[in-house]
């Protein structure tokens, strides 16, 4: 497929356009850096739905110029660009950018035709993350039916941007998908991070004691390309294992005394449920922690 990637120069991106083109796609990356990855770029400011439009219809490399059959259109747009987290800078522009970029690719791409839209969403949505103190979940493990009640700017731009991804799914009929992607985990980090984790649980706790391999969420986009007819989903995106080296009754008993439990859980299950990815789209994580770290 050829893919419209935005933000492949951010942490996650890289490692998904690394998947991607693993897996055979032709992926241009869409950025305001360069990504230093072997793919064709374009350096845009998606903020400005002229620019987007206009990246999305051009040329982007040469060899598209010689084939001498025009513009090659895009089977798909994965949209990743955004801030990424609250206390960078403003809370306002946080907002203002996050929402307006999403708001502009999803636009071009229904109307330039492009039948797929995968973006980026938030563990955020669920008003734990990032809220004034602490806040615990209403259920575990959290699935994609808890309430999205976000506490600060961030997640209130990903709430809207699903918000906005549905509006544009129900005019267009298009499919897009929306992931809530946890934590997100580069492999050099399990031995730069977990042992603070095994150590102290409680440093889990606003990534609701969850985390997503970044070799893993590239899977995850590439199950979401190879899946078609589902119209508007969201989906959690999280590995099958805890971030910590407790079991999940002990995290139940420290840290969610009094919080409904849907379900009986495996001692080591996520908390970040992903089985409607697993059932809807065949996420299948592979990697863990554990397999780094006794």
């Amino acid at each position: 497929m050829r893919v419209f990637f935005t933000g492949g120069s951010g942490k996650a991106g890289k490692w998904a356009i690394r998947h991607l083109q693993a897996q055979g796609h032709h992926v241009v990356n869409v950025d305001q850096t360069p990504s230093g990855l072997d793919c064709p770029e374009l350096l845009v400011d998606l903020c400005d739905a002229g620019q987007v439009i206009g990246a999305m219809s051009q040329f982007v490399d040469f060899p598209e110029l010689d084939a001498g059959t025009g513009v090659p259109t895009y089977d798909a747009v994965v949209h990743f660009a955004a801030i990424p987290r609250v206390m960078i800078g403003t809370d306002g522009e946080c907002f203002r950018q996050n929402t307006l970029t999403t708001y502009n690719v999803i636009e071009a791409a229904v109307k330039l035709g492009v039948p797929k839209v995968i973006f980026a969403s938030s563990e955020t949505t669920y008003g734990v993350c990032f809220a004034d103190g602490e806040v615990k979940p209403e259920f575990v493990p959290i699935d994609e039916t808890h309430p999205t009640v976000p506490h600060d700017s961030y997640a209130m731009s990903k709430v809207c941007n699903e918000a906005t991804a549905r509006s544009f799914q129900a005019r267009t009929g298009r499919d897009i998908y929306g992931l809530r992607i946890n934590n997100v985990i580069e492999p050099q980090e399990y031995t730069e991070m977990f042992p603070a984790f095994m150590q102290d649980p409680a440093l889990r706790r606003r990534n609701i004691f969850a985390y997503i391999d970044a070799r893993d969420l590239g899977h995850m986009v590439d199950c979401c390309l190879k899946t078609d007819g589902l119209g508007y989903e969201v989906f959690n995106v999280a590995n099958d294992d805890l971030s910590v080296g407790i079991t999940s009754q002990e995290v139940i008993e420290r840290f969610y005394q009094g919080v409904e439990v849907r379900h009986e859980m495996g001692p080591r299950e996520t908390f970040f449920s992903n089985r409607k990815a697993r059932s809807m789209v065949g996420f299948n994580p592979q990697h863990s922690w554990r397999d780094v770290l006794a």
